[in-house]
């Protein structure tokens, strides 16, 4: 699959989420099979350009090309500054947030509250577009809610905008993480547009993936909460997209040199104070479904240096070979009685 001028690795992407794809997440997943990432998003106001987080979102020295910042807000000037801003610091694709549902987020009418305001959206993308020499993508949602999925429409003028790719999460704005994501708009949207699509929204497995591009016509998916704690699920997917086959699942002994070498880059990107106390979150997904691990959970969460930290996880994991290597705590929605391969809207 192309974007824009590259080429990229395979077509099961990462999503851009905050507080989890920073660049040692990202490169993680890169190095596991993911064929694209998008920053963590990003601000637009000027004032938080230059701050400690927004640069830390931004960062991507020694990632693989293309190197993806999503930007959020809901100025157009604002928004073409960011991008601007972003690609004379080496960005080479801007990513547009349309999709975040957060209340923080929506409450200043950015990220998926833009699908309101047909007016705005389109008028955002524009201003990026004509900032910068880059490819430009959209991260969108079916609409603001159930009874305005307006996705379709706003695909049809982004792509006259020469918007290069499009990501459709399956859900509205006002059902958040709810229920069930529905693939009828993002097929509405491959009938309609010729650019690149992807289909975002409840893939947890090979096989769902393998149902959702069938049942889309989408050229890639893209994993976000299922990829928590399961950085491996992004080879495990292209697999079986190219084989029809399961991978087992890491063994033991490469589960904790992974967590192991992910909790040290997480660290060294983000100083020891900050480190740590995000580390938790992440140990957390990793070792969920783990015998044992809920008993150590809140003395993990009391350690305040990596060392600790370390030591904890690494003793843990080695005296721990009986526990299920790989958890898999993000089980597929249930498929439909019928005989067509997943349950549409």
């Amino acid at each position: 699959m192309r974007l824009g001028p590259y080429t990229l690795s395979s077509t099961v992407f990462v999503a851009p989420m905050a507080g989890v794809t920073d660049r040692p997440f990202r490169t993680l997943c890169r190095e596991l099979g993911a064929g694209y990432a998008v920053s963590e998003m990003t601000a637009s106001d000027p004032r938080l350009l230059d701050s400690v987080k927004t640069q830390k979102r931004a960062d991507h020295r020694g990632e693989a090309e293309p190197r993806a910042v999503q930007i959020a807000g809901a100025d157009p000037a604002m928004m073409a500054n960011a991008a601007r801003h972003n690609v004379e610091r080496g960005a080479q694709i801007i990513d547009i947030n349309m999709g975040c549902p957060a209340r923080k987020v929506c409450n200043v009418a950015a990220g998926s509250a833009l699908m309101a305001d047909e007016s705005l959206a389109t008028a955002i993308v524009a201003a990026v577009r004509a900032a910068v020499p880059v490819p430009v993508t959209v991260k969108m949602r079916t609409g603001p809610h159930p009874a305005q999925r307006n996705a379709l429409t706003l695909a049809r003028r982004f792509e006259d905008l020469g918007v290069a790719m499009l990501t459709v999460h399956g859900r509205t704005r006002a059902c958040g993480y709810s229920g069930q994501a529905e693939y009828d708009t993002i097929a509405e949207i491959r009938q309609a547009v010729r650019i690149p699509l992807v289909a975002n929204g409840d893939i947890t497995s090979g096989p769902r993936a393998r149902a959702v591009l069938a049942a889309t016509g989408a050229d890639a998916v893209m994993i976000g909460r299922a990829a928590q704690g399961r950085p491996w699920i992004f080879r495990e997917i292209a697999h079986f997209l190219a084989t029809g086959l399961a991978l087992p699942s890491p063994t033991p002994g490469e589960l904790r040199e992974r967590l192991l070498a992910h909790l040290g880059e997480h660290y060294a990107f983000h100083g020891e104070y900050t480190g740590v106390r995000t580390a938790r979150k992440h140990v957390a997904w990793y070792l969920a479904a783990m015998p044992g691990w809920q008993a150590l959970r809140a003395r993990f969460n009391s350690l305040e240096r990596p060392e600790e930290q370390l030591d904890l996880v690494g003793d843990f994991l080695a005296a721990d070979r009986s526990a299920p290597a790989a958890p898999d705590h993000h089980p597929d929605p249930a498929p439909r009685a019928d005989p067509a391969p997943l349950e549409m809207a």
